[in-house]
């Protein structure tokens, strides 16, 4: 759910950083974004924007507001930053204002896709959209990032959570000094 109720002006290229607004625990935090997948991104969202003016010459555009936001800033709904990323293919009318908008992609959706990538990937383990994020958490800690800072780009509010990943990083003992050649 972080993933598709990502905003474009969740997206921060220049500091490589992505704002997940409402994430685990219905927290925001700060997460990395990866510079290599910005140029992908940067088409995505320039059809994402080029659809949303679609919408706006055809007297839609509004997408939902979160909390009092509609009300305190009457026209952020309109404006691109505040598009999903993720935008589904039609508008629908969206039940809390009975108005007609571009909501994001169905969770669903994105768990479909990942199936499939995983499928055309030839993965054989069982796998998903969450398996993703555990593999992320793994491998930072095995590039030796401080598990603190890995609590917080996960968004977990106590570090015991962040430590059950510290039980399938990939353990080498090849560095390991040979203490019997230090006898001999």
């Amino acid at each position: 759910m972080e993933c598709i109720r990502l905003r474009i002006h969740d997206i921060d290229f220049g500091q490589k950083k992505i704002y997940v607004r409402g994430g685990k625990g219905a927290k925001d935090r700060v997460t990395v974004f990866l510079p290599n997948i910005a140029p992908e991104l940067h088409l995505h969202i320039e059809k994402v924007v080029a659809l949303h003016h679609k919408d706006l010459k055809d007297g839609y555009g509004k997408v939902y507001l979160p909390h009092a936001l509609d009300r305190k800033y009457t026209q952020a709904a309109k404006e691109t930053g505040w598009q999903y990323i993720f935008p589904a293919k039609k508008r629908s009318i969206d039940p809390r204002s009975g108005k007609e908008r571009r909501h994001h992609v169905l969770e669903s959706g994105l768990q479909k896709a990942v199936k499939t990538a995983i499928r055309q990937a030839a993965i054989r383990k069982q796998a998903g959209c969450h398996t993703l994020r555990h593999s992320f958490a793994t491998h930072m800690l095995e590039k030796g990032v401080n598990i603190r800072i890995l609590q917080e780009l996960l968004g977990h509010a106590d570090v015991k959570t962040t430590e059950i990943y510290t039980h399938v990083m990939n353990k080498s003992t090849d560095s390991l000094p040979n203490l019997l050649d230090d006898l001999l």
